[in-house]
C-alpha cells in the first residue's frame, strides 16, 4: 500500500493543532472520512435530493437506486446471502436497541437468559438490561482474565436451556482484544441458542463473513469504517427477521393501514420506519468501496504492524502499564503511565498535536475489573504511520518526565 497516497485522501490529516501537525489516534471513537465519501454525500444533496421508495419522479427513482445500491455494497462486504438481510440504522447502538426490542418482544419470556460479556461497550449492555427488566428475563455475564480475554469455560457454564441469545463484541473497543468469535458461535449453536456479534471495532480492521461465521445477527457503525456519522447496519438471518416484530411504527414499514389492523411491509422495510439517512447510507456505500479498494487484508496486515511497533515502543517507557495483553489484538492500546491521571496526560498530549482518547471508553465494567477509573487509548487506522507513533511515544515520555 502507498500510505502517502492513502493519507492524501484525508485532508483533515493536514490540520495543525496548537501549532503542531495533527497525529490522530482516536480511531476507535470515529475514523476520519476520505474526500470521496464527503463528496458523495454532497453529491446526493446537490443532485439526487428526494425521498426514496415512494415517488415516481426522476429524482426519487435515482435516489432509491443509489440507496439500494449502498445496501447491496454492505451485503457483499459482509457476504450476506440476501440484500434484504441488511437493515440500515443510525449506527450500532440503534441496531442493538432494535434487536433488543424486537427480539425481546418476539422470543423472550420470563426467566429466559441473555448472555453478554464484561468487555462489552455500554451499547451492548444497557439495551439488554432494559429488555430483561421489561420481560423479567435474566442477564448473565462472561468474565475476563488479567490479559483481557474472555473466560470460555465460564461462558460454557453459563449456557443453559434458558439461554435465548448471546451478545458479544468481536473486538473490544477498550482493550483491543479480538475474541474467538467462530468458537463462541459454534458453542452457542451447539446449545441451540442464537448469537449477535457487535462488529463495530472489527469490520474496518479484519474480514467479516457472516455466512462463513454462521452468525445469526451482526451490527456495525458506519462512522468507524470511514463512513458518515449516523449510519450503520443490522445484519440478521432472514428467518429471524421475518419472525421478529418491528420495533418502530410509521411510514415505509407498512403494507396497509386501517384503524382495525396494520399489515407490515416485507424485509428490509419492516424495520426501516420513516425517512432514513439517505445521503449517509450512500456515503457509507462509498466508504465500503474505499475499504474494498485498499483491501481489508492489506489494512489488517498494515495495522497489525503498527500495533506491534507501538506496543514495543510504549513498553520502553518507565511506569508504562498496558491493559489488554492478549496475543490476539486489533489496533487498540489502552494504557496508564505511573500514577498520572489519564485526563492530565491526554490534555498535555493534545498540546503536542497528539489526539488520544481518555476515560472509561463506555466500558466501565472493564475499568472496574482492573480497579482503575479509566485509561488513555491510542487506536490506529490505515492512515496512521510509524513516524506518528514515534511522536506519540516521545510525547508520553516527555509528560511522564514532567510529572516525575
Amino acid at each position: 500500500m502507498d500510505i502517502n497516497k492513502i493519507r492524501a485522501q484525508f485532508p483533515i490529516l493536514d490540520s495543525v493543532i496548537h501549532g503542531k501537525p495533527l497525529a490522530y489516534f482516536d480511531n476507535a471513537a470515529t475514523t476520519h472520512k476520505p474526500e470521496r465519501v464527503v463528496n458523495k454525500v454532497n453529491e446526493v444533496y446537490y443532485t439526487l435530493n428526494s425521498n426514496i421508495h415512494r415517488g415516481v419522479h426522476y429524482l426519487s427513482n435515482q435516489a432509491t437506486l443509489a440507496y439500494e445500491e449502498a445496501r447491496n455494497k454492505v451485503q457483499h462486504f459482509l457476504n450476506a446471502s440476501q440484500s434484504y438481510e441488511v437493515i440500515f440504522t443510525s449506527g450500532a447502538t440503534a441496531a442493538i436497541n432494535l434487536l433488543a426490542t424486537s427480539f425481546g418482544d418476539t422470543y423472550i419470556e420470563e426467566d429466559d437468559e441473555i448472555i453478554v460479556s464484561t468487555m462489552e461497550h455500554h451499547s451492548n449492555i444497557v439495551p439488554w438490561q432494559m429488555m430483561c427488566k421489561r420481560k423479567k428475563a435474566v442477564l448473565k455475564v462472561i468474565p475476563i482474565n488479567e490479559k483481557g480475554e474472555l473466560d470460555l469455560e465460564a461462558f460454557e457454564a453459563h449456557l443453559s436451556d434458558k439461554t435465548k441469545l448471546v451478545a458479544v463484541t468481536y473486538v473490544s473497543n477498550a482493550l483491543g482484544t479480538e475474541n474467538p468469535i467462530p468458537e463462541i458461535i459454534k458453542r452457542t449453536h451447539q446449545n441451540n441458542s442464537l448469537i449477535m456479534v457487535d462488529a463495530s471495532q472489527a469490520v474496518q480492521h479484519l474480514k467479516v463473513d457472516v455466512q462463513e461465521l454462521d452468525v445469526d445477527f451482526l451490527v456495525f457503525s458506519g462512522h468507524k469504517i470511514y463512513g458518515p456519522t449516523g449510519t450503520g447496519a443490522l445484519y440478521g438471518k432472514e428467518k429471524y427477521l421475518n419472525e421478529m416484530e418491528p420495533w418502530q411504527g410509521g411510514g415505509e414499514m407498512i403494507k396497509s393501514v386501517t384503524f382495525e389492523e396494520t399489515t407490515y411491509n416485507e424485509l428490509p422495510f419492516k424495520f426501516e420506519a420513516g425517512t432514513p439517512n439517505i445521503a449517509g447510507a450512500i456515503g457509507l456505500g462509498e466508504a465500503i468501496d474505499f475499504v474494498s479498494e485498499v483491501g481489508i487484508e492489506n489494512i489488517a496486515e498494515y495495522e497489525h504492524e503498527l500495533l506491534t511497533y507501538a506496543t514495543e515502543k510504549l513498553n520502553t517507557i518507565d511506569g508504562m502499564r498496558i491493559f489488554g495483553t492478549s496475543e490476539h489484538k486489533s489496533s487498540v492500546i489502552s494504557f496508564l503511565v505511573k500514577e498520572i491521571h489519564p485526563f492530565d496526560m491526554g490534555t498535555m498530549l493534545d498540546k503536542m498535536g497528539l489526539a488520544v482518547r481518555t476515560g472509561h471508553h463506555c466500558a466501565q465494567p472493564i475499568m472496574d475489573y482492573f480497579g482503575i477509573p479509566g485509561t488513555l487509548r491510542a487506536s490506529f487506522a490505515v492512515y496512521n504511520t510509524k513516524e506518528e507513533i514515534d511522536r506519540l511515544v516521545e510525547g508520553i515520555a516527555k509528560v511522564a518526565m514532567l510529572f516525575g
